[in-house]
């Protein structure tokens, strides 16, 4: 029987090879930077890890846990394999959800090796039961687990590598305390300003051998709602507009064509935001209203809402959130096309 070929995965870019692995599809894991110097915006975060990073290594030690939060597609995992890329390690992935039972961690720990890093994603979905037995990996690296049930019940302690737990949440105020205390460092990522972003679009078509002029990745980055993730995407059906319908480079006219197609407008609000300020404007004289019933009026689930379309609408002024619930703004009428309805006196109706 031949020997297994040897792991040819480089450091700093391992996956764990079973079901609990999260792996990207090629095209996302071909556009992510793979150094501090090739990420972009972020400037107080990439600062903080530069430091530790460099710390550690001085030292010989490993990196410190490390929780990152903050809107889904602001290079949370991006930054997890820049951190295993610039140490030297292999960086193993999974997700909250699939962390069932106490084996399953148990089964990621103990194939760690020393100074690896385990990156966690939506690690507040992690089940309560499970999360406790990670209080111990992370402040002692030892593992306390129970074998078998009733009275031939035992505890066996594990003994595990020093090891690195890097945790992305996209709702840091799900984590509980005890798990939040634990992290050295916690630090959020916020919306992308549309300068960075550009150049952001500028590197993924260089990359991507995409024809892109300047004015072309200013529209794609206005409509990016401040996340590189959606101007990747939307990168892609521009160039396949441009293709099919264009003169096959991206100009303005053709991502402006491209955008409208997906009905994406120059705000960067795609038609489920404009469905929830119209129903709010009309059905609901403005609000405040309730989200589980925005989520109802417009066939949704109320945690998709407030996990993608909220943050976006409340940061850019189109809502509000008040102690009875989200209201709009004069800002989020005007989107719609309608005005703010006012009194003789100039106060809202």
């Amino acid at each position: 029987m031949p020997a297994p070929a040897p792991d040819s995965t480089p450091k700093g870019l391992g996956y764990i090879s079973s079901a609990l692995a999260a792996p990207v599809s090629p095209a996302e894991a071909a556009l992510r930077p793979l150094s501090f110097a090739d990420f972009t915006g972020q400037a107080k975060t990439i600062e903080r890890l530069q430091v530790m990073v460099g710390a550690a290594k001085k030292r010989g030690d490993p990196l410190n846990h490390i929780l990152l939060s903050g809107p889904p597609g602001l290079g949370k995992t991006t930054l997890a394999f820049i951190l295993g890329h610039e140490l030297g390690k292999n960086v193993r992935v999974t997700s909250g959800p699939v962390v069932e039972k106490a084996g399953d961690l148990a089964g990621l720990l103990t194939n760690l090796e020393e100074g690896d890093i385990l990156f966690i994603d939506e690690i507040h979905r992690i089940p309560k039961t499970v999360e406790e037995y990670l209080y111990s990996a992370m402040e002692d690296f030892r593992l306390d687990i129970m074998i078998d049930q009733g009275p031939n019940a035992r505890s066996v302690r594990l003994s595990l590598p020093r090891f690195t737990l890097v945790g992305a949440t996209t709702r840091a105020g799900l984590l509980t305390a005890p798990l939040r205390s634990r992290f050295t460092l916690q630090t959020r990522l916020d919306y992308y300003d549309h300068a960075t972003l550009k150049g952001i679009v500028h590197r993924s078509c260089g990359l991507l051998k995409v024809a892109l002029d300047d004015d072309g990745a200013h529209e794609i980055a206005t409509r990016s709602r401040g996340t590189p993730r959606i101007a990747n995407n939307l990168i892609n059906f521009c160039r396949d507009y441009a293709q099919e319908r264009a003169s096959g480079k991206i100009t303005r006219t053709a991502a402006a064509a491209a955008l409208e197609l997906l009905e994406i407008d120059a705000r960067g609000l795609d038609e489920m935001d404009k469905r929830m300020l119209r129903i709010m404007a009309e059905n609901y004289k403005g609000g405040p209203v309730g989200m589980s019933t925005i989520a109802v009026a417009v066939g949704e689930e109320a945690e998709t809402l407030e996990e993608v379309h909220e943050p976006f609408l409340i940061q850019e002024g189109y809502l509000q959130r008040t102690p009875q619930g989200r209201a709009l703004t004069a800002k989020g009428y005007a989107a719609i096309g309608l005005q703010l309805a006012r009194n003789e006196q100039g106060a809202l109706l």
